[in-house]
């Protein structure tokens, strides 16, 4: 049964007032995951990550600071959209620590596949460079992570976050050995990922939509662009950045994308890792800033990953 993981300090991450990324949004996932059909999910606290597990991803500079600028009280101000509260870092690790253990228990066929139910995002992290509200990129870090100890040949992330994942990107822009897709609204923040975009060993998959794009124009970038290119890469490890700002009640976004959509690119990726990948498949939270939107999203998602 799908594995879900999650952990209350991921609430302790304060934003300042009017923030979209704020502790009401992992309410919002718990409350919609609490209800009665979601019950044969297998609950698990996601465990504090270590930062050899960073490090595999992110200078070890960059992780020092980051660690010793965490405040004890009150707030930091990173960039005009990034914050640290005393409550950050232990949110930032657990949502390293909950990507880890997903894809342990997905690689150890545990659990066929995982939702880890965290925050802050991730995504946007470069490997020297936090921004975009996020500090360390997990979806990153849990590839690295399967290749490590597992010695997988390729994994591979795909991200229909609304925002680019220049973070992941900047990562993997190198590495033939990790395939990074993405859908995303163009232009809007963080201004990367057009089509032209494809790393040094083809292996960036970008496929930017316009606003107001919609579900058809959505569905057409991964049937007729990301899917075959995956299946032509054939991941043993399908690791999804589910970001859920693409849903049309989202104020972030205007892709208006709705909750079925979320649930069919789900079962499509599933049909992926079953076919290259024995099932294995590993999705951590990204964005989704409307608390309806985000209700309905998680929940065809992850009626998805149980097979429903």
């Amino acid at each position: 049964m799908t594995l879900l993981l999650t952990h209350t300090a991921c609430l302790d991450h304060v934003t300042p007032p009017g923030h979209p990324e704020r502790p009401d949004r992992l309410r919002a996932v718990a409350e919609v995951l609490g209800e009665e059909r979601f019950k044969p999910l297998t609950r698990s606290e996601a465990p504090e990550g270590n930062l050899d597990s960073v490090t595999l991803c992110h200078g070890e500079h960059y992780v020092g600071e980051l660690r010793h600028i965490a405040p004890q009280s009150g707030m930091i101000y990173i960039d005009g959209d990034t914050s640290m509260s005393p409550g950050t870092w232990e949110a930032v690790m657990r949502g390293v620590g909950g990507a880890v253990a997903a894809t342990d228990a997905v690689m150890s066929g545990a659990h066929p596949n995982a939702f880890v139910a965290v925050r802050p995002p991730g995504h946007h992290a470069e490997v020297s460079k936090p921004m975009g509200f996020c500090f360390f990129d997990n979806v990153a870090i849990a590839a690295r992570h399967a290749q490590r100890k597992y010695g997988i040949g390729r994994a591979a992330i795909v991200d229909f976050d609304v925002h680019h994942g220049n973070g992941t990107q900047d990562i993997f822009w190198h590495d033939p050995t990790v395939m990074y897709c993405s859908t995303h609204q163009m232009p809007l923040f963080p201004g990367t990922g057009a089509s032209g975009e494809r790393g040094e060993h083809d292996t960036i998959v970008n496929a930017p939509l316009a606003s107001e794009d919609g579900s058809a124009k959505f569905r057409a970038a991964f049937e007729n662009l990301i899917l075959p290119q995956l299946q032509k890469f054939a991941p043993e490890l399908i690791i999804i950045s589910a970001g859920f700002d693409a849903h049309h009640r989202d104020p972030l976004a205007s892709i208006n994308l709705k909750a079925d959509d979320f649930g069919w690119v789900t079962r499509k990726l599933m049909d992926q890792a079953e076919a290259s990948a024995g099932g294995r498949l590993v999705s951590v939270l990204e964005g989704g800033y409307d608390l309806q939107g985000l209700k309905e999203s998680v929940a065809a998602h992850v009626t998805a990953l149980m097979g429903a």
